[in-house]
């Protein structure tokens, strides 16, 4: 059963965080974000390759924002514009910072459950998709 969520964060929240923290209170065990919108005076964006991360100074305007949610970890994408309409995205970290608002448009998924396992082959910690009955 898919279950809707919607909310809006305001100046000061971190986005990554309070995304996170949603997830935690409302006991959602899979998830996936569907849209946010909103802007930023500061955002941290890990690049492809790792190694490299942008440190942007607003204002930016959020053009996309999607991802996987899981209890323990949120594994989120971003792409933002500053005030000459230059693009940057990537991996969204913490100490992204809004403005004045954020909307955040979710979907809580009631027949699964989201969790983080180390992947050998990838090094990385990967999605883990369960069916629950």
């Amino acid at each position: 059963m898919l279950i809707p969520h919607a909310f809006r964060l305001t100046q000061g929240a971190d986005l990554r965080n309070a995304i996170l923290e949603y997830v935690q209170e409302t006991g959602i065990q899979a998830g996936s974000l569907l849209s946010g919108v909103g802007c930023l005076s500061a955002a941290t964006i890990r690049l492809a390759n790792e190694a490299d991360s942008l440190l942007l100074d607003g204002p930016l305007e959020i053009l996309t924002l999607s991802g996987t949610l899981t209890p323990e970890h949120v594994h989120l994408h971003i792409s933002v514009a500053d005030k000459q309409g230059k693009m940057y995205g990537g991996h969204l970290l913490e100490g992204t910072l809004v403005s004045f608002t954020a909307e955040i448009c979710l979907a809580e998924y009631r027949n699964l459950s989201f969790s983080r396992e180390l992947d050998n082959q990838t090094g990385f910690t990967e999605l883990v998709v369960k069916a629950i009955k």
